[in-house]
């Protein structure tokens, strides 16, 4: 009776419970690491359509230069911009890479991109 009782038992065992603690706490790390990353990402992309509002190379990057300063970007400057023409329209464009520091010698490499439409 007692071995059909064990059977049914369901749950975790006390190093599941510690597993799953330190995998959600990885987790929430990580992410609070990454998060704001994405935001300044996002703040970049609001100033790439700012910016390419200019007409000429050096007057899109200083318009971008101070939207950075606005939204507190420090990842990118305007001299880090891709600045062409595609026919009568400007299209501002960047490429950069992220490093987030983990543990010890582990890093995560984020690479971030972005075009005005």
């Amino acid at each position: 009776m007692k071995h059909a009782l064990r059977s049914k038992q369901r749950g975790l065992s006390f190093f599941g419970v510690i597993f799953l603690g330190v995998l959600i706490f990885s987790v929430f790390v990580v992410g609070a690491k990454v998060v704001p990353t994405v935001i300044e990402h996002q703040a970049i992309l609001k100033a790439l359509e700012k910016s390419k509002s200019g007409n000429t190379v050096p007057e899109v990057r200083s318009i971008f230069d101070k939207a950075a300063t606005i939204d507190d970007i420090s990842s990118v400057s305007g001299k880090d911009l891709n600045v062409t023409k595609n026919g009568d329209k400007v299209v501002v464009s960047i490429a950069y890479n992220k490093e987030i520091e983990l543990v010890g010698p582990a890093y995560l490499l984020i690479k971030y991109t972005g075009t005005s439409k």
